[in-house]
């Protein structure tokens, strides 16, 4: 079916373009029986406005678009929800697309965004992502641009993050204050801005305490899921069998970790302490109970996209915006997994 057009209401009707356009914009010059006969022949017709006409005319699309590592993940699908809300709540849609960790997909994820004159863009880097060229076109073209979360620090743009090093070292003096003196920490991959920040918190923890680092005990994730815990879990016990705390780079890793343990009955956390990051559901209903840092997926979906708001508007009506980052809070949740009886 193509698609019908004002000159086509407009011929039928015997008026002019502009009298239908007028009338399906309710303009009060147009005459109330004209404007119902121009809206009842438009909706027998299933007429539609073009909205790539429409955008050329507003300059507005009232799309953003919103990309991310994965769906799945709890810390995600959080984002994503409170980023749709609070678009919704100001007449925007959102085009979610999943880059899942890979910097092609990504790099051809911004070019469709682009393509789509969306009216900004709200990214977490994939894990190969740096501050590559597809990013840099983003800014070029100068599209209102939020990261969150996974971030590169080198680019000029507002930021939503959390302090990544800090809730690393309190997690980690937790396990020390808990009595832990050799800690593993499972970590993320070697590029990602948080995983790097973690992992130098994990080292500022063993050093105020007078802990000696050992690059033995770190184990690095190449993809970060539940079935890499469980590995390292195995590894762990074979190559440090005197191990008594584990910093985990996300709960679902050290989900992994607490399922090998458990059948294999390594007493959690009287043989070994185990924390994770991200306070996903899960670690409430695994026994025993993960303790977690918190991180505030909501707030950092709000904050994301009010962020986004502002650039936007300040875009369109051609006023100076300087970038800006938003640091949320952090803290231990302390359950079962490190309260040693």
């Amino acid at each position: 079916m193509k698609d019908i057009t004002l000159k086509e209401i407009a011929t039928t009707l015997g008026i002019s373009i502009t009298t239908v356009s007028k009338a399906l914009k309710d303009y009060p010059d147009v005459s109330a029986k004209t404007k119902k006969a121009v809206i009842d022949l438009a909706r027998t017709l299933h007429y539609t406005p073009n909205s790539f006409a429409v955008n050329l005319r507003t300059k507005e699309s009232k799309t953003i678009g919103l990309i991310i590592p994965e769906v799945v993940h709890h810390f995600f699908s959080n984002v994503v929800n409170a980023i749709i809300d609070e678009a919704e709540k100001n007449g925007y849609l959102v085009i979610i697309l999943q880059s899942n960790e890979s910097l092609e997909l990504e790099k051809k994820q911004v070019e469709l965004l682009i393509n789509k004159r969306v009216d900004g863009i709200i990214m977490s880097l994939s894990n190969e992502s740096n501050n590559d060229d597809h990013i840099k076109e983003i800014i070029s073209r100068n599209i209102p641009f939020v990261m969150f979360d996974k971030i590169n620090k080198l680019t000029a743009c507002s930021k939503v993050i959390i302090d990544d090093q800090k809730a690393a070292f309190n997690a980690v003096q937790h396990l020390i204050d808990t009595g832990c003196k050799k800690i593993v920490h499972i970590r993320g991959p070697l590029n990602p801005q948080n995983s790097i920040d973690r992992y130098i918190g994990y080292k500022k923890a063993l050093e105020k305490n007078n802990i000696l680092f050992d690059s033995k005990l770190v184990y690095t994730c190449e993809k970060v899921t539940f079935e890499e815990g469980i590995d390292f879990a195995k590894q762990i016990m074979k190559e440090h069998t005197d191990v008594d705390g584990i910093f985990a780079i996300t709960d679902l890793v050290a989900v992994g970790v607490l399922t090998y343990f458990n059948d294999n009955g390594i007493k959690i956390p009287e043989q070994v302490a185990l924390i994770g990051f991200s306070n996903w559901f899960m670690s409430q209903v695994v026994t025993p109970k993960l303790s977690s840092v918190e991180q505030p997926s909501h707030e950092m979906g709000v904050q994301s996209f009010n962020l986004l708001l502002e650039e936007m508007i300040c875009h369109k009506e051609g006023i100076s915006f300087t970038p800006r980052t938003v640091e949320l809070k952090t803290s231990n949740i302390i359950r079962e997994s490190t309260v040693k009886p």
